[in-house]
């Protein structure tokens, strides 16, 4: 049955109504919701978390900017905040792959300067928010996915849908079937993170990114480890450029001390790769093995993994942050900055200044109409004068890398000395990530280790560790436009890279019935990081909302 034919046989649909509905509990829904309360206690908000709790879908690095949540929690330590490791120390090392160089601590550009930032779980300090969200008398409904956009006579969003349960891979509904539900406000917020899956669709619906350019993507890789207590240095920030990317690859790595003898270690890969033999997933495990990385995990323990999308384009990709009903905050928006490589304290910062919008065009007998306000407002913030400072640094490194640090290098350390804080030109792209990749025949492939077991490991080894579960009887949610495309198309002109950018093994080709081969999809393992979604040359694969709570369930990620 479609899901059309199932709501008219056994619709309708339960509807709750709320002042705000807010789609994603993330750093920038929950201080959504948060400010909105702090505004009127009297404000009805809602928030859906599709994972099985706030922060059991959260990944990040993270080295955090308090400034955001200072705004916030102006007492935000008083109150237990877990921002517990300030920074103590910045190192930003170019590798060669058998050297490392230090860059000497003049010379670092201002972006890598991590002074008052505080190294941290973003998992940690969601659940945080939310507890703070709830004792405002937030309402937050984790293990419900928002599935469907709705939309009024007038064309302005009146609220989002929850999937339904209970449907097996058949698409019939089964014994423990369950409608969704209708939340319905007077306003929405979407804050889904890096390539939300309903704020795709509102960007492509009401063409909020018209004018502007292509979003761009990468995609990191983390994993969590335990060190023995005589290499833990709390607090030490470690960057690296170069290997083991090529001259023609965005990307780099990260490495951050955590309080309690912990590391959080992992690989940015620019999703605008060209090479399609190239993976993720396993360069990251290379990355692991040069000298200057592994002497901060020799002996240790890997005890956590995961994988994300991160929006990378900048404020010259930041699509209309309103329409008719409703807003974008945060990454789903794509407010990131990547030369910082920090985005929790933007999501909490555009979340605010949508909430105080909102606010204000409630108290006016306002609904369903455009929060000019929040743009406006967003426009005079100090976020946006960061981002501007920032707009060219995706675009340099699709010069080659070198370009890319030569140019950072002048654009966040020269041209600051100079007392420029804004560079006085810019740079635009015109090509989305999918559409730069190269036939597998034009290129070189690429010949990757065996894993150890040790310090490099495999995919599904990786997956078990992120604690990723999906009810197994449930249509799959990742689906194909045209289900002949990964064979005829992927295969024969880019050798199936798919089953290399994937980081959870979702995607293998295997032997079909007829002497052939097939792409099969292993749903079960997909920990929802939306890169099939972004890098599929072809556009074909489209990533939805799989059974609420199913997905990883990091911890302390």
């Amino acid at each position: 049955m479609t899901p059309a034919e199932i709501l008219a046989q056994y619709g309708p649909r339960e509807a709750m109504e709320y002042d705000v509905v807010v789609v994603g509990a993330g750093p920038g829904g929950l201080a959504t919701a948060i400010r909105l309360k702090q505004i009127d206690p009297d404000l009805s908000v809602v928030v859906l978390e599709k994972g099985s709790e706030p922060g059991a879908h959260i990944i990040s690095g993270a080295v955090m900017d308090p400034r955001a949540i200072s705004e916030l929690f102006p007492d935000w330590k008083a109150r237990g905040a877990p921002l517990l490791q300030p920074v103590t120390g910045d190192d930003l090392l170019v590798l060669t792959a058998t050297d490392a160089r230090r860059t000497p601590d003049a010379l670092v550009p201002d972006c890598f300067h991590n002074d008052g930032n505080y190294v941290i779980s973003l998992g940690a300090v969601v659940k945080w928010l939310a507890e703070q969200a709830e004792a405002l008398g937030v309402e937050i409904f984790p293990g419900f996915a928002a599935a469907e956009v709705l939309y009024g006579d007038d064309g302005a969003v009146r609220g989002v849908a929850t999937g339904n349960l209970g449907i097996g891979k058949d698409g019939q509904p089964h014994d423990g079937f369950q409608l969704g539900m209708e939340l319905l406000g007077r306003y929405t917020v979407f804050a889904e993170g890096a390539r939300g899956h309903l704020g795709k669709q509102l960007i492509a619906r009401y063409r909020l990114d018209a004018g502007r350019d292509p979003q761009s993507y990468a995609i990191g890789i983390k994993e969590l480890w335990e060190i023995p207590p005589e290499l833990a240095r709390p607090g030490l920030v470690v960057h690296t450029a170069g290997w083991p990317m090529d001259e023609q690859t965005y990307g780099g790595g990260f490495l951050y001390h955590l309080e309690g003898n912990r590391v959080t270690l992992g690989l940015v890969v620019g999703l605008d790769y060209q090479n399609p033999w190239l993976s993720p997933f396993e360069e990251m495990q290379r990355w692991k093995t040069h000298p200057a990385i592994r002497a901060h995990i020799a002996g240790g323990k890997r005890i956590g993994y995961g994988a994300r999308a991160i929006v990378a384009g900048g404020i010259l990709s930041l699509p209309k942050l309103v329409f008719p009903g409703g807003a974008l905050v945060g990454c789903d928006a794509g407010t990131l900055n990547a030369a910082r490589i920090k985005g929790s304290h933007a999501a909490l910062k555009t979340g605010m200044l949508a909430a105080e919008a909102a606010a204000a065009a409630l108290k006016a007998g306002r609904s369903s109409d455009e929060l000019s306000a929040y743009p406006e407002a967003f426009e005079r913030s100090w976020l946006f004068d960061e981002l501007q400072t920032s707009r060219n640094f995706k675009q340099w490194f699709k010069k080659g890398q070198l370009v890319g640090m030569a140019m950072t290098g002048i654009e966040q350390w020269l041209l600051p000395k100079l007392g420029i804080r804004n560079p006085p030109w810019t740079l635009h792209r015109r090509e989305a990530d999918h559409g730069r990749m190269h036939a597998a025949g034009q290129v070189g492939r690429i010949a990757y280790p065996k894993p150890d077991g040790v310090i490099t490991f495999d995919r599904l080894s990786s997956v078990f560790i992120s604690n990723t579960n999906h009810e197994e009887n449930q249509p799959a949610h990742l689906t194909l436009k045209d289900a002949s495309v990964p064979v005829a198309v992927n295969l024969a002109r880019w050798a199936g890279p798919e089953s290399r950018y994937c980081p959870a093994g979702v995607y293998e080709f295997v032997a079909d019935d007829k002497g052939g081969e097939k792409l099969q999809i292993n749903a079960q393992n997909c920990v929802h990081c939306k890169t099939c979604d972004i890098k599929d040359p072809t556009q074909n694969i489209v990533w939805v909302t799989p059974e609420g709570g199913g997905g990883p369930n990091y911890a302390g990620m």
